[in-house]
């Protein structure tokens, strides 16, 4: 087994965690390969399990992040398309694409490397706008920037316009993004396996505004319609470009874009109440 390793900025909180995940490598003759930046955020060196190279590589069995959900993206992100599982321990907060939680860690290891492990694949959104085009994961949103008027966003799905609504924001969540900035937008919780997009508005100024569930099939365009004001567009949590007034942004779901370990017989039900139950 030769797998990748990324974690989040915090070393402190990960240095035992990485030496325990060393030690179980070396004891099931995997290998574990740490990019540069990891190389000198956990002061490692080349010999036993241990492989330092430039960047974090393609041909691996699994990648394990350690980390909260950002990491955890992160790493999805990276091994895109490339059906490389990312194996998530929670360094986070909730933390709800993470596989374990830290106090699980070790055996979650020796499991991982053994290959004990499903995996869930993930869809993602491809978005595209004139300044460029990305893949989400987990949402896409489309947001008032700082400091400027109430944006007026239409949105369309295939050749019919939805509606228009003056707002701070739209979001465009995955099943897997609907319990983050969708959720928090009073949107709809929408299972892992289901297919398609859910719409939700960040502060709408309107009584009627209400989630909507795209089909996988249709493609739904935002346009900015305000006077001036351009807006923020940003993919899983990063600002990428700027919305300027007068244009749009196209959004298509993609299905089987990202590969997410899961241990064995865990459902997405039991982890949506291990999750937020936490938070009542």
């Amino acid at each position: 087994m030769v797998a990748a390793v990324i974690t989040h900025s915090r070393a402190a909180e990960t240095d035992a965690a990485v030496c325990e995940l060393i030690e179980v490598a070396g004891h099931l003759g995997a290998r574990l390969l740490f990019d540069r930046d990891e190389t000198l955020k956990h002061r490692l060196a080349d010999g036993g399990a241990v492989a330092c190279v430039e960047v974090a590589p393609a041909g691996v069995d699994l990648c394990f992040a350690l980390g909260g959900d950002g990491t955890i993206l992160r790493a999805l992100r990276h091994y895109a398309g490339s059906g490389v599982p990312v194996f998530g321990v929670n360094f986070g907060e909730v933390g709800f694409l993470a596989t374990v939680e830290r106090e699980q860690a070790r055996g979650a290891f020796e499991r991982a490397l053994a290959g004990h492990f499903d995996v869930l694949a993930l869809p993602g959104i491809a978005v595209e706008s004139d300044a460029g085009a990305w893949m989400a994961i987990n949402d896409v949103s489309v947001e008032r920037q700082h400091g400027q008027r109430v944006a007026t966003l239409a949105y369309t799905v295939g050749a019919d316009e939805v509606g228009s609504v003056r707002c701070d924001g739209l979001v465009v969540a995955t099943p897997a993004g609907s319990t983050g900035y969708n959720l928090a937008n009073g949107g709809p919780v929408m299972a892992w396996g289901v297919e398609g997009m859910v719409v939700s508005f960040i502060a709408p100024h309107s009584l009627t505004a209400r989630a909507l569930v795209v089909a996988p099939a249709d493609t739904l365009v935002i346009d900015n319609r305000s006077a001036e004001e351009p807006l923020d567009v940003v993919v899983d949590g990063r600002p990428v470009a700027a919305l300027a007034a007068g244009c749009a942004l196209q959004t298509r779901f993609v299905g089987g874009q990202a590969a997410l370990a899961q241990l064995e017989g865990v459902s997405f039900y039991g982890r949506l109440h291990e999750k937020f139950g936490r938070l009542r």
